[in-house]
């Protein structure tokens, strides 16, 4: 999974076609660091990238996010649907249907 920076993610996700996971989490997050196994599942098979809600609070602005972790899956660089809260890879990848 690959950490992106709000130059990044409006490159590498708002310009996408297809499938993208989005985890917005903070460092200091217990609940996000227990996310990171079952997110490195998904990763590899998916495209999943990280935003450091700390480092990007206009992207935290722009799509709402007021509880970590918070998976967005991303079509065609919109947002789709999300998961709030810790979660099983079950539900992560429930989300593309």
């Amino acid at each position: 999974m690959q950490k992106l920076s709000v130059d990044e993610f409006n490159e590498k996700v708002r310009n996408s076609k297809g499938d993208i996971f989005v985890d917005f989490f903070a460092e200091w997050c217990g609940p996000c660091k227990s996310m990171e196994p079952v997110l490195g599942a998904v990763a590899e098979d998916e495209t999943v990238y990280q935003v450091d809600i700390d480092e990007a609070p206009e992207l935290v602005s722009e799509f709402e996010i007021m509880s970590i972790p918070c998976v967005i899956l991303f079509r065609d660089g919109e947002e789709y649907k999300r998961s709030v809260g810790g979660t099983s890879e079950k539900k992560i990848r429930s989300l593309k249907q």
